[in-house]
């Protein structure tokens, strides 16, 4: 299921605190974007039918609820992003990180712990 960055947004309010009807989620987005109300109810409604989420009447109102959850939305979106520039393969990208300088002392650290940890594992 592709959720676009804009849909992304959305669906980190609702990961964070669900159900809630769109004007929840507009308040909830104040000082981080500057977004009208029809632009989340464009957004609730494409990830409605893209099955991303779930709607129930409340009244006069809809709440809206994740039935995508973040856990696997973030496998599909690393695993895409691997896939993409990298071959599929997790060595060819971290090595592009270290020629580019990006990784800090404490990513090294906790990136040893995890290879020692994959390595008592087996």
């Amino acid at each position: 299921m592709a959720i676009s960055e804009a849909e992304s947004v959305v669906m980190q309010v609702l990961w964070k605190r669900s159900p809630l009807g769109a004007d929840d989620v507009l308040a909830a987005l104040a000082g981080r974007k500057d977004w009208q109300e029809s632009t989340v109810k464009t957004l609730l409604n494409r990830l409605l039918k893209k099955g991303a989420i779930s709607s129930e009447r409340d009244g006069r109102r809809f709440l809206y609820a994740p039935l995508l959850s973040r856990e696997d939305w973030l496998q599909q979106e690393s695993e895409g992003l691997l896939d993409r520039l990298f071959g599929g393969r997790l060595a060819p990208m971290v090595a592009h990180f270290t020629e580019r300088r990006k990784l800090s002392k404490k990513d090294i650290a906790e990136l040893k712990k995890l290879l020692q940890e994959l390595e008592d594992g087996r």
